[in-house]
């Protein structure tokens, strides 16, 4: 199904052919804005955004062994990951940190594993590590495939546009391959960190085209936008949801995180799995990742030190963003527990000479 041809023009040169600019970062090109920042927010929260999530990390994983072998490596119990499910999962390291926050979709015959784009080599890496005699093959896939997320309250109406009634008759996280008006691709029906569903469609580039086109064409009933990386960090923001390398990254564990929905603890050992249990079972987080509400409203570098007024430090600020809806600085922080009931105050230092007051919020933020 998927040509892996890679002398073809990519979706980021076909989006540039019809009016959008990219921008680089970290060795990709990707869209800050298509439109408007706030009219890309009004389409993500009432109504339908695409992003162009091609630039995301993709392994290939074929052989006999390999649902088995990431079962054993990873923290959630895909042992029993039938034909055509989708099971989302964390590579830790063995003192319990985090890799990266992988989605694994299992064709059968053989599985791609999605990662986060700064976090895919430290995958891909960490995937080949422990294989000794398993029948496991890895492969970068990440050229051959074109991938599309639909969010937003019409996405299932908006995907009903393309595929019929299918869309709400698929399971949530699972997939199927669908060709239709000449267009082949998989769909897939995701349920978000943040308990939102979006689909996402894997293509070669020819069909991912195709798909654009078609719904472009298509569009007017709804209140649609394609989504560039500036309002989809407002987004994720204020719902709370961590990102690499800002939130996900081995500076912190799986609980404090807040991923503890991908961890089985009935499954028996996995990389990491002693230090997480332990953690768990004798109540010994001493951080959570909450959300803060900033005087400052400039843009800031990150991570930021936050302490108390007697200057103790207690966190770190790791993301950090101008809400419209809100008129204020918001951001997200991992804090100790101690400290983090909602409408405690902090301080954050600028710089030697400077500080702002931040104070702790409940996620998500209202709108």
């Amino acid at each position: 199904m998927i040509n892996s041809a890679l002398d073809k023009i990519s979706i980021v040169d076909y989006l540039e052919s019809i009016g959008f600019k990219s921008f680089g970062l970290d060795g990709e090109r990707i869209f800050k804005v298509y439109s408007e920042t706030e009219r890309e927010l009004e389409s993500i929260y009432g109504g339908v955004g695409i992003r162009n999530i091609s630039h995301i990390g993709v392994l290939e994983l074929k052989g006999a062994d390999s649902i088995d072998y990431l079962h054993r490596i990873t923290t959630n119990d895909l042992k029993n990951l039938a034909k055509e499910q989708i099971a989302k999962t964390i590579f830790t390291t063995e003192k319990g940190r985090v890799i990266d926050l992988v989605m694994l979709v299992n064709f059968e015959d053989f599985q791609l594993l999605l990662s986060s784009n700064v976090h895919k080599m430290k995958v891909k890496n960490w995937t080949k590590k422990y294989i000794v005699t398993d029948e496991v093959r890895v492969d970068d896939a990440g050229a051959k495939y074109t991938i599309l997320e639909f969010l937003g309250p019409q996405a299932n109406s908006f995907i009903s546009m393309l595929c019929g009634d299918f869309a709400n008759s698929l399971p949530i996280n699972s997939f199927k391959v669908l060709n239709i008006e000449e267009m082949l691709f998989f769909i897939l029906k995701v349920e978000n960190y943040d308990g939102t569903i979006s689909f996402i469609t894997i293509s070669d580039f020819n069909n991912g085209q195709k798909i654009i086109k078609y719904l472009l064409e298509k569009k007017s009933p709804f209140n649609f936008s394609f989504i560039g990386e500036d309002a989809y960090n407002i987004y994720r923001i204020s719902q709370g949801i961590p990102s690499a390398p800002n939130e996900i990254n081995d500076e912190y564990n799986p609980h404090e995180t807040g991923l503890g929905n991908y961890i089985s603890f009935t499954k028996g050992c996995f990389i990491g799995q002693e230090v997480i249990a332990r953690l768990q079972t004798y109540d010994k987080v001493q951080k959570q990742l909450v959300g803060v509400i900033l005087d400052e409203t400039s843009e800031l570098s990150l991570p930021q030190i936050i302490r108390t007024d007697s200057g103790e430090e207690v966190g770190m600020l790791t993301s950090s963003c101008y809400s419209p809806s809100l008129k204020k600085q918001i951001g997200l922080a991992y804090i100790k527990k101690l400290f983090c009931n909602p409408g405690s105050e902090l301080i954050l230092n600028l710089n030697t000479n400077t500080h702002t007051k931040i104070i702790v919020s409940e996620l998500p933020f209202t709108k």
